[in-house]
Parts: structure tokens; sequence; C-alpha cells
């Protein structure tokens, strides 16, 4: 297959249900695309039918490709075997609830002709959209988590933790090769290399379906603040060696 313009990648653990109405939603808007694309779904051990649905779905949809694994080791381990194992130019991640619909992609587009290299959806800057709006001690505790995020390693971005970001094929490489965190905080960790490594970020609105069923949890949260903790500490003792990526 030709290298194509966009990949898609899909992390999965335990998707059966909800998987299914997201590639077909995905598949849907890409097929109206001007440009090559194929899909990515990186099954990180599911218990579940995710990877056989995943394969079903292979054979209606040509350019859908299954990572599977045996084992758990994170949504961040996931989203990094996406993100190496891609072929496209342009690499983006979403989730497999479909919170974000693929069809927010071409709002990103533009940016790319103004020569950012990793470009991340938001649901607080202007113009973005929840729906529903999150429960209020949801949106404290998310506008609480950022302030700490912006204050100890990441100042101006203001939603490290959408999960809708596209990185060119050289940030994708080079950020996901020398990332560590495995969980939520990858989010953030490879936003942090990101700019270490001087690429140009830019923060867009996206449209935002609240699922009720999201797997976020509270200890999720407190769990996203200490690996922010970890960067920093990784920060400040040079563990990153940007001279290998």
């Amino acid at each position: 297959m030709p290298k194509p313009f966009l990949s898609v990648i899909i992390p999965a653990y335990n998707e059966s249900k909800r998987l299914p109405l997201t590639l077909i939603d995905v598949e849907r808007h890409l097929a109206e695309a001007e440009y090559s694309w194929e899909i990515v779904v990186v099954n990180g051990g599911s218990s579940d039918a995710t990877a056989e649905i995943t394969n079903r779905f292979s054979h209606l949809i040509p350019n859908l490709r299954l990572l599977d694994y045996q084992e758990n080791h994170g949504k961040g381990w996931a989203v990094r075997e996406g993100m190496l194992q891609a072929h496209g130019n342009w690499r983006l991640f979403m989730d497999a609830d479909n919170a974000t619909s693929v069809d927010q992609f071409v709002n990103m587009m533009p940016f790319f002709k103004e020569g950012y290299d990793v470009v991340i959806g938001s649901r607080t800057v202007k113009g973005a959209k929840l729906e529903p709006a999150q429960p209020f001690y949801k949106q404290l505790l998310g506008k609480m988590g950022n302030l700490f995020i912006q204050g100890l390693v990441l100042p101006g971005i203001w939603d490290t933790q959408c999960g809708f970001k596209c990185f060119s094929e050289a940030a994708a490489t080079r950020v996901f090769k020398l990332s560590r965190i495995d969980r939520w905080g990858f989010d953030v960790e490879a936003l942090v290399l990101a700019r270490l490594m001087r690429f140009r970020i830019k923060e867009v609105p996206v449209h935002w379906v609240n699922d009720p069923d999201s797997k976020v949890t509270l200890g999720g949260y407190f769990s996203t603040l200490w690996d922010v903790v970890r960067i920093k500490l990784w920060l400040t003792r040079h563990k990153y060696n940007l001279a290998i990526s």
C-alpha cells in the first residue's frame, strides 16, 4: 500500500461494545476524504472480543489493520506502539468511544500548512463544544489538574488530556521513541517532549461528546498528576536523552 497521508490510531482495551460504531463512523468520514488513509487499532490485552471484531471489520475496511498484544500495559503504551508502527505522514490518535469524531481532523489540517508539527484537540479553548457538559466536580478537578500541569511542566497548554491529538511523522517518531509513561499521563509527556524538541504545537477546539461510561476514574486522575511529578523529576535529572531521538 502506498504511504498514507493520515494514520488514525485507536487504542482499545475491552472495547468490543463501543468499537464497532466507532470504526463505522471513522470509515464513513474517511471514505469521503481526498487524501489516503489507514486505521490502526491497537488491542492491549483485551479479554473480550475486541481483536476478533477488528479482524472482522478488516474485511469490510481495506485500510484497517490490527496490532494485537496479549498483555495490557496501559493506554500510553498502546498509543506509542500505534504511533511508531503507523505509516502515515500525519498520525492522529483518538478514543475508542469516539468522544471526538474523526471529522474534526479537517479543522487541524490548515495548521499543517502553517508549519505546526503537533495539533491537539482541546475542550477548553474558545469554540470547543461539550455535549453534554461534564458534571461540575469533574470540571473543577479538570481545571485544577490543568493548572497543576501548566505550573509544573506545560505552561500555555489548556487541555492536555483530550484524546484527539495529531503528530507529523517526524514528531511522532522522535517523541514516542523517547516517551516512558505507559498510562494516563502519557499525553503530558508527549507534549513536554515535543516542546523540548522544538516542534510547534497548536491547540484547536473540538466537539467532544461526554461518555457516561468513561473508563477514566478518580484514581486515573491522581495517577496522571503523579505522572506529571515523575516527568518533572526526569526533566530535572536530564533523563530524556534527546540526542538519540
